[in-house]
Formats: C-alpha cells, sequence, structure tokens
C-alpha cells in the first residue's frame, strides 16, 4: 500500500533551493535567499542578471556576512557575487558603480540588482554616498536596496539608532517590514520599485524582526509585482527615463528625484498595495495605525485585550498597516481618516508617521486628532502635554494597550474595558 503520508527527502539546503513551497527561513537567512529568489525571478523572465552585494556588519545585521559566506555555492550558482566592504561609504560606492552596467560598451549581463547592509550608525557615516548614488539612480534592470539594521532598544549597540532621518535627507523611500515573510516580500518589491522609479530604496530592519522567524512562502511568483503605468518622463529623458546615465549634472540630478523618481515609488506602492486598510468598517469614528515592529505589537495589544477583528468592526475602529513609511501614500491616508475623529499613531522613536500623517490631513474639514507621541495631539508644548509613546527607547504591548484605551476611551463600550489581563498587569 503507497504511503500517502511519505514526503521528500529534506536538507539545509532547501531553505535556499526549495521553490513553490514552505520552509522555514531566520530573519538573516530570508536576507540570503532574497538575492537567489531575485535571480530566480529575473531567469522566469527571460533576463540575463546579477547580483552584487556589498557592506559592513554590525548588529543586527552582524551575521549576514558570515550567513552570505555559508551560502557561497546557491549564491556563485544564481550569479550572485558577495564582498564584504571594508566599510559602508565604500560598499555603497561600489553598488553605486554596479547600476552603470549597460550605459558603457562590453556589459555580459542586462543588469545588476544591488544590496547594501549597514547598521544603523553606518547608514549615518555613507549619507555622502547614498545621497550621490540615489541622485545618479539605478538601472532598470539593475535596481538596490539598502538594509538598515537599527537598534531601537541599544541592545547591543553603544546608542540607539534609527536611520529613518537619513534616508529621508537623501529621498531614499523607506520600507519596514513586520516579519520574516516581509523581509523577503519587501525586499523583492524594494528592486522592483528601484528598478521602476529609478531609486534606491531602503529596508528597514530591527532587531526583533530579522532576529526572528518563520514560516515562509517562497515561490517565483510569490510576491506578486504589478508594474504601474510608465512614470512621467523628466525633460532630459533621452531614452535614460528616470534612470541612470553615463554623464549627469547635479540639478537634473536633484529635479529628477523630487519631481518624478520620489512620486513613481509612491505609484508602485499603491499598485501593489503595500499600505493597507486591514480592518475597515463603514461607520468608523477611530483608526489605528502602525508599521514594521510596531504593527507586531499592536496586534499582539489587541489580541491580549481580546479586542478581535469583529469587536473592531463592531466598534467602529479602522486599522492601517503602513509597508511604505516614507513617503507616505496621500490617497490612502485621506480614505482612511474619512469621517474618523480620532487616529493613534503607533511608532518607535520619532513622529515620522505621525508628522506625515498632520501635514497630509492639514486644512481638511473635520480632521481626525491625533495621539501620537502626545495624548493631546501636541508637538510643540510637550511640558504641557501627557505623553503617549515616547521619543526614546521601545514600544511594548503592554504601553500600546494602555495608551489605547486612554485615548479611545470616550469611543469605547463597557465592554472594552474588561478585566485587566495579565500582559497589561506587565505594564
Amino acid at each position: 500500500m503507497t504511503d500517502t503520508l511519505a514526503r521528500r527527502a529534506t536538507t539545509l539546503d532547501d531553505k535556499y533551493e526549495v521553490q513553490n513551497d514552505w520552509v522555514y527561513l531566520t530573519g538573516m537567512q530570508a536576507l540570503v535567499r532574497l538575492p537567489l529568489q531575485q535571480r530566480a525571478r529575473d531567469a522566469a523572465m527571460g533576463w540575463n542578471t546579477a547580483g552584487y552585494i556589498s557592506g559592513y556588519r554590525g548588529s543586527p545585521m552582524g551575521r549576514y556576512d558570515m550567513e552570505l559566506w555559508a551560502a557561497e555555492a546557491q549564491l556563485k550558482k544564481a550569479n550572485v557575487v558577495f564582498r564584504a566592504g571594508l566599510n559602508e561609504d565604500l560598499a555603497a560606492t561600489a553598488i553605486w558603480g554596479s547600476q552603470q552596467v549597460g550605459n558603457f560598451a562590453g556589459a555580459q549581463v542586462d543588469g545588476v540588482f544591488g544590496i547594501w547592509y549597514g547598521k544603523g550608525p553606518g547608514v549615518d557615516r555613507s549619507g555622502d554616498a547614498l545621497r550621490h548614488a540615489n541622485l545618479a539612480g539605478t538601472a532598470p534592470r539593475g535596481g538596490v536596496i539598502c538594509l538598515a539594521g537599527d537598534d531601537h532598544g541599544a541592545k547591543s549597540s553603544t546608542v540607539a539608532n534609527f536611520s529613518d532621518p537619513i534616508f529621508m535627507a537623501v529621498g531614499i523611500p523607506i520600507l519596514y517590514p513586520s516579519n520574516t515573510q516581509e523581509l523577503l516580500d519587501y525586499g523583492l518589491h524594494g528592486i522592483a520599485m528601484s528598478r521602476y522609479s529609478g531609486c534606491w530604496v531602503a529596508l528597514k530592519v530591527v532587531t526583533d524582526v530579522v532576529e526572528g522567524g518563520g514560516s515562509v512562502c517562497v515561490s517565483v511568483d510569490a510576491p506578486q509585482i504589478h508594474t504601474p503605468a510608465q512614470p512621467a518622463m523628466p525633460a532630459d529623458a533621452q531614452g535614460h527615463g528616470v534612470h541612470i546615465r553615463a554623464v549627469d549634472m547635479a540639478l537634473p540630478q536633484e529635479q529628477r528625484l523630487y519631481v518624478h523618481k520620489i512620486h513613481a515609488a509612491l505609484a508602485y506602492a499603491q499598485c501593489n498595495g503595500l499600505n493597507r486598510i486591514t480592518v475597515h468598517p463603514a461607520a468608523a469614528k477611530v483608526g489605528i495605525v502602525a508599521a514594521g515592529k510596531a504593527w507586531q505589537d499592536l496586534l499582539q495589544a489587541l489580541a491580549q485585550m481580546g479586542w478581535s477583528e469583529q469587536h473592531l468592526q463592531d466598534w467602529g475602529i479602522r486599522l492601517l498597516k503602513v509597508g511604505m513609511i516614507w513617503p507616505l501614500d496621500p490617497q490612502i491616508v485621506r480614505e482612511f481618516a474619512a469621517g474618523l475623529d480620532t487616529v493613534v499613531v503607533v511608532e518607535e522613536k520619532r513622529p515620522i508617521l505621525e508628522d506625515q500623517l498632520r501635514t497630509i490631513l492639514y486644512g481638511q474639514a473635520q480632521a481626525p486628532q491625533l495621539v501620537g507621541k502626545y495624548f493631546d495631539g501636541s508637538v510643540f508644548d510637550p511640558l504641557r502635554s501627557a505623553m503617549a509613546f515616547p521619543d526614546y527607547g521601545e514600544v511594548s504591548p503592554p504601553l500600546v494597550a494602555q495608551v489605547l484605551r486612554r485615548a479611545l476611551q470616550a469611543h469605547l463600550p463597557a465592554a472594552a474595558f474588561a478585566a485587566t489581563t495579565p500582559l497589561e498587569s506587565q505594564s
């Protein structure tokens, strides 16, 4: 009799070689799988691409180079080259150069996708190289993502680090994955976004996410990637559109980035649903926004409080999960905020999402009150305001539960204030 439960033999290499299946990956292994998966997608489209990875180690990205060296055979087979950088600046400069493939004679591949990595202070010191490279742009079949290892709680760093403001300052869009699956999926989206928009794209990698793990769906068709209509072409397109040129000038680069490329990145995010309203009651009066690790903290807090999706529907509470934290999509923000009285913004460190929400909603009739860093929405007089989510340290599920109940008490039924859960008793 045939054993219907029989399974194929498995090996440790499955995590990098199996396709169209579920595999268990740590966060770091998902980032190693990323270039292999990108190469497989390109090959399925008939593209002859290569990959180039360079950066400088530092927790929480401290094991990335070790995992890449361990996967040397798989990387070589996929035509992906890994060269650890002498420092972060030189690594970024080398990847910038990889995008010129195709602009000069003798190219042996259709394009080279680049992956830069470093921890938060490495992003700080590489600002000049990142600015120049992002202004120069990427190749249509190249693309670049920056893996920024942020240590919000200074668990393995001399300072708490937070790379978002640096990427914003140099005009690099930021994606923020919340789990292992999204490390892989957002990485693939980031390369596709970079190819489409001509921007370098950052992937914000925090300790709790990259040092975790989980079952991940891997396939050359996953995630599904949709390419928007061709972006508006700059006046100096000359066959290059939004992409890198062999010879370029500073002011046209700046205009191209802020008039065309960043808007193309937004169009990509909209087309691919990187920001999603996950709970959407029609008559909502309250909204909650979060991204990345804070999104997981929010989900855990809701579960511990017993606030199910059905409860949120019944109580009129919308949830917005943000995948691209900068630039924030005005279209989905306005859809999300329509008719709301209060919006709670759950985020760590500086008010990146909160400030963008305030800017997008400013001047609208009956704009909702924002509860983020302070309960009364104040960012100008913190000495007279009660703090909600601090702009230092980390956010935790107990703190999220505490803030939600205080901020939303006027909108919630008595059932929402049931007996204190074990989670909240820790706060």
